[in-house]
C-alpha cells in the first residue's frame, strides 16, 4: 500500500451512505413510510423512495425487510 493511499477493506456498507440516506435508512427501520417520512423531512414522496433506491443499491440489498435487517444485524437500529 502506498503512502497517503487508504483500504476501506473493514467499513461496513453504511459508511458509503451520506448523512441524509443514512437519516432515511434510520427512519424506515424504524417501521416508517415513505410517506411518514417525507412528511417529516419536508421533501416529496418521490425524492425519500429515491433515497430508499440509492440505499439498497448502496447496501446491495433488494427490500424495505433486507433494510431493516442491516440495520439490526449492524446495531443502527434505535
Amino acid at each position: 500500500m502506498q503512502a497517503g493511499h487508504f483500504q476501506a477493506v473493514d467499513r461496513p456498507p453504511h459508511h458509503k451512505l451520506s448523512d441524509r440516506e443514512f437519516q432515511v435508512l434510520s427512519l424506515i427501520a424504524q417501521g416508517k413510510t415513505v410517506s411518514a417520512i417525507a412528511d417529516e423531512l419536508a421533501l416529496s414522496v418521490k425524492t425519500i423512495s429515491t433515497y430508499r433506491s440509492r440505499i439498497l443499491e448502496k447496501l446491495k440489498l433488494k427490500t424495505t425487510a433486507d433494510l431493516t435487517r442491516y440495520t439490526i444485524l449492524h446495531r443502527l437500529a434505535e
